[in-house]
């Protein structure tokens, strides 16, 4: 029954962060003109689609691949890769995204980094840089001992979950601050409500509800991948021989 509750939870996440992509992609296709890469404004455009896809959707699927049963069993090689890899695909992604909004800033002459939604965000993409680094030193290459993985093993949970809030939190600002800047005309005024606000606000709940999900799988007890038998915990990741 519980397995059975997984794969629901999953098909649902699947949906719900294939909709996250898909809504705001059509956000910035629709309403704000579409895609460039010459620093206009529709360079722009890249920014909130590649931060949703990356640091919400592709990060939160990367931090669920050790709750999927299949990999609680067998060489556990190749999961480490793939959780690995979707991290570094994000991490990809966010630095496109990044230079999106910068040179944007540049070529409009606006300042960097001087809201919050930037500051929370720019601070979100440091912690992730520094804990993907950490994780694939200590966690993929061979050299870690079994009792410094073990010390630094409940950090690196707590902070994959904080990483995830922190950047559904840079989303919900990023969309509130866009809509304030975009909607501040007399003909339609964000208090107003226009079709675009609603469509934006909805793609913001939508984000929420995927976080929120992906943060209950990881959290529920009966989901968590069985602690690895002593023998297995103390060969080293690229030595197994798988």
């Amino acid at each position: 029954m519980a397995l059975g509750w997984f794969y629901l939870s999953c098909l649902v996440l699947g949906s719900l962060g294939s909709m996250c992509i898909l809504f705001t992609t059509y956000w910035m296709q629709y309403w704000r003109g579409g895609f460039a890469w010459d620093g206009s404004v529709h360079m722009f455009n890249w920014h909130p689609v590649l931060m949703v896809s990356a640091m919400v959707v592709i990060y939160g699927a990367a931090s669920l691949v050790y709750r999927l049963p299949a990999s609680w069993v067998g060489p556990k090689l190749p999961w480490k890769l793939l959780h690995a890899a979707l991290h570094l695909m994000a991490f990809i992604f966010t630095v496109v995204g990044l230079v999106a909004v910068f040179q944007f800033h540049s070529h409009s002459k606006i300042a960097h980094l001087y809201s919050l939604h930037s500051w929370l965000g720019i601070t979100t993409v440091i912690l992730f840089s520094c804990q993907w680094f950490l994780g694939f030193a200590v966690f993929l290459l061979p050299w870690a001992s079994l009792w410094l993985r073990s010390l630094l093993k409940p950090m690196h949970v707590f902070f994959g979950a904080s990483i995830l809030s922190l950047s559904i939190a840079s989303v919900i600002s990023g969309i509130n601050e866009k809509l304030f800047f975009v909607l501040k005309n007399a003909t339609k005024p964000y208090s107003s409500l226009p079709s675009e606000a609603v469509f934006a606000n909805s793609t913001g709940l939508l984000v929420v509800t995927f976080g929120l999900l992906v943060l209950y799988v990881l959290l529920a007890s009966s989901w968590r991948r069985p602690e690895p038998g002593t023998l297995i915990d103390r060969e080293p990741m690229l030595h197994d021989g798988e």
